[in-house]
């Protein structure tokens, strides 16, 4: 068994209201009860039974949300596991706890009780690879513009540009879209941006600053937020900075900006740190450095004054300081308070989302979940439950609702490829996505069947040729997205898991507040199954009868479902 009093394991929800989490051995208790009362006022103790909220193949996760109107608690757990029940407090595992063993709260502090800002809690994010998107303005394409239906190479070029996300708008806001995010736009001699020479200047291949002004203008008149991409984990080559340490050696300025190892910058291969592994196009910052920090904050709260962007997402994010990223917010929050910071980080990512450094992250661990369960059906529906069970508990709730959770990316290949091109396994997986709690992300294209392997390939020109679209998947799309928006337990809901059968490959969960609940089951096989409503392990009261918000057909003691079926049922 293991708690601590902070992080994960407790934390407010309300001014009032401390949300404390218990893990055990799975299997091993039959309840827990956490008895808790004020630290300092002579009161009699409250208890309330805990609920098995997650579960993953080693642990259940018990959680309870406790409330004193002085907001200061001490708290133990009496726990049960059938035969003996013993208290488990901070000092300890007693019969029968002495005086100050509890855990201890000291104080829900106002500053404490945070959230990612509310638009961005479920909303339906749409990625953008902006030279692969559209060319809408043909006058400030590079030179050797490729065919754009041609597969992409490392080197190539197609023209992409703000203009063309700009005329695209339109399709994006009938889609249902209510989040861009833009990977780098500033001025590189790239493709992808990353490898960034000026970060001032839109990059002239993609438009100019009142391009950008247009695009994000144009945005907002559609209710559309728009996050742009941040590089400050390393810069281009070209970068002013390095370019005068490859001409002034140590005498420059800016020697500290970056980590060489000689007294002259080599590139073959390069003995200055970079990104990755030995990139040499790319160079480390040190962020550590007051200079460099000051010039990337500089940037990040430019480009919010500017053009009113809506924040930011950040690149290799878990390889920059954490200091860096506390003095990045409260920059951002100062510029605009309900900005959006999203961290790339592929793994576990608890310590980045605590209130002081980001809002939310990109969820690869959901991506990799999805992928092996969908796609490439290598895992099935239990274990699939206890890869989401651990992100879910991974983290706050309130940071669970921003989540940006994907299924592919342009580091990725495309979900359609990875799945063989069976459609009906992407249309599970964008429902799913589209269903759970978080902020689902759309890699341009995919909604029109759009394949791809690893970069470059994944990086291909947008289809926008209504004859080459799957349009019945777009509908399908389009149709989940309204279904979202339109039910606001889709977005903001509690989420449970609800019922994981391996052997018919069935998984549920329920979407719930305090006074209705929504169900939502896969049927991820190639075979018909059915599922008993008594077999759902219903948040609230169990219903009667349900009906399908999708076709409409109503059921009471059980569902049917086809093939690579889902069901959103009321």
């Amino acid at each position: 068994m293991y708690h601590q009093a902070h992080g994960r394991f407790a934390y407010p929800v309300a001014p009032d209201t401390l949300r404390v989490v218990l893990r055990a051995g799975k299997g091993d208790l039959r309840q827990v009860t956490v008895v808790f009362e004020d630290r300092y006022q002579a009161a009699e103790r409250q208890a309330q039974v805990m609920e098995r909220a997650a579960a993953d193949e080693l642990f259940d996760h018990f959680q309870a949300d406790i409330t004193l109107a002085t907001s200061r608690f001490v708290y133990a757990f009496l726990v049960d596991d059938g035969v003996q029940r013993t208290f488990m407090t901070e000092k300890g595992f007693f019969d029968d706890p002495p005086k100050d063993s509890g855990f201890q709260y000291p104080y829900i502090a106002p500053q404490d009780l945070w959230e990612p800002p509310r638009w961005a809690q479920g909303a339906v994010v749409y990625q953008i690879f902006p030279e692969r998107f559209a060319n809408g303005d043909t006058s400030n394409d590079p030179k050797q513009v490729e065919d754009w239906d041609a597969l992409p190479t490392r080197e190539s070029m197609k023209g992409g540009d703000l203009q063309g996300i700009i005329d695209g708008l339109d399709y994006l806001e009938k889609l249902g879209v209510e989040v861009l995010y833009l990977t780098p736009i500033f001025e590189s001699p790239s493709n992808h941006k990353y490898n960034i020479t000026d970060y001032y200047r839109i990059d002239p291949h993609f438009g100019d600053l009142e391009t950008c002004r247009e695009l994000v203008q144009k945005c907002h008149q559609r209710d559309i937020r728009i996050l742009f991409d941040a590089v400050f984990n390393h810069c281009g080559y070209e970068f002013f900075a390095f370019q005068d340490v490859i001409k002034n050696g140590r005498k420059s300025p800016y020697w500290d900006w970056f980590r060489i190892d000689g007294d002259t910058v080599k590139t073959d291969p390069p003995n200055y740190e970079t990104f990755a592994d030995g990139i040499w196009t790319m160079p480390k910052l040190m962020t550590q450095n007051p200079e460099v920090r000051e010039y990337c904050l500089n940037v990040a709260e430019y480009w919010i004054q500017e053009c009113d962007i809506d924040g930011w997402r950040l690149d290799v994010a878990n390889e920059v300081d954490h200091d860096f990223w506390r003095a990045f917010r409260k920059r951002v929050k100062a510029a605009k308070p309900d900005a959006l910071i999203v961290g790339e980080v592929w793994h576990e990512a608890s310590a980045w989302v605590q209130g002081d450094q980001f809002d939310s992250v990109m969820n690869y661990p959901f991506a990799d979940a999805c992928t092996a369960f969908f796609a490439e059906q290598s895992i099935l529906a239990e274990t699939f439950a206890h890869r989401l069970a651990k992100v879910q508990m991974n983290h706050q709730q309130v940071v669970n609702r921003a989540m940006y959770n994907l299924f592919g990316s342009h580091d990725t290949p495309r979900f359609l490829t990875l799945a063989g091109e069976r459609r009906e396994k992407l249309k599970l997986a964008a429902g799913f996505a589209l269903t759970y709690e978080g902020a689902p992300m759309i890699y341009y294209g995919d909604e029109v069947g759009m394949v791809g392997d690893n970069d470059p390939d994944c990086r291909r020109g947008m289809i926008w040729d209504n004859k080459r679209q799957d349009r019945q998947l777009l509908q399908w799309y389009m149709d989940l997205i309204a279904l979202r928006r339109s039910q606001p337990l889709l977005k903001t809901g509690h989420c449970r898991i609800a019922a994981a059968d391996s052997i018919r490959n069935l998984i549920a969960f329920v979407r719930y507040d305090d006074s209705q609940q929504l169900l939502v089951v896969f049927n991820n096989s190639d075979q018909e199954q059915s599922l008993d409503l008594g077999e759902i392990s219903w948040p609230l009261q169990p219903p009667k009868a349900v009906r399908d918000l999708l076709t409409g057909r109503k059921a009471s003691e059980s569902v049917s479902l086809q093939p690579n079926q889902m069901m959103v049922l009321q």
